[in-house]
């Protein structure tokens, strides 16, 4: 057991941690074994979700995750599963850039005092 403060601050951070990567990691093979046993377009995407989530927890090597989603993708070939379109998977809204004050953009610069 730690003794100075900052010590057990760290490990009480270290377990939380610990449990968070823990249920990433474990969606992860959830997920790839689903997709495995009934192949198909919405277990694949949920695959490569779950493996995009552990990429950016940085449980996984972006190497790896890219040898995974090879896997999963030649299987989905292989069981001939239709993947959707990329456009439709990865639609985003674009929200609108604020409008900047009308007095704003009427401001002159103060004159020197001579």
């Amino acid at each position: 057991m730690p003794i100075i403060k900052s010590a057990k601050k760290r490990s009480k951070t270290a377990q939380k941690a610990a449990v968070r990567n823990s249920k990433v990691k474990r969606s992860l093979k959830s997920s790839l074994k689903t997709f495995n046993s009934k192949p198909g377009s919405s277990t694949h995407a949920a695959a490569q979700s779950r493996i995009d989530t552990a990429v950016k927890k940085g449980l996984v090597s972006k190497r790896k995750a890219a040898r995974l989603k090879k896997r999963a993708a030649a299987h989905a070939k292989a069981s001939k599963v239709k993947l959707g379109s990329k456009t439709a998977a990865t639609k985003t809204v674009k929200k609108a850039a604020p409008k900047k004050a009308a007095s704003a953009a009427k401001r002159t610069p103060a004159k020197k005092k001579a």
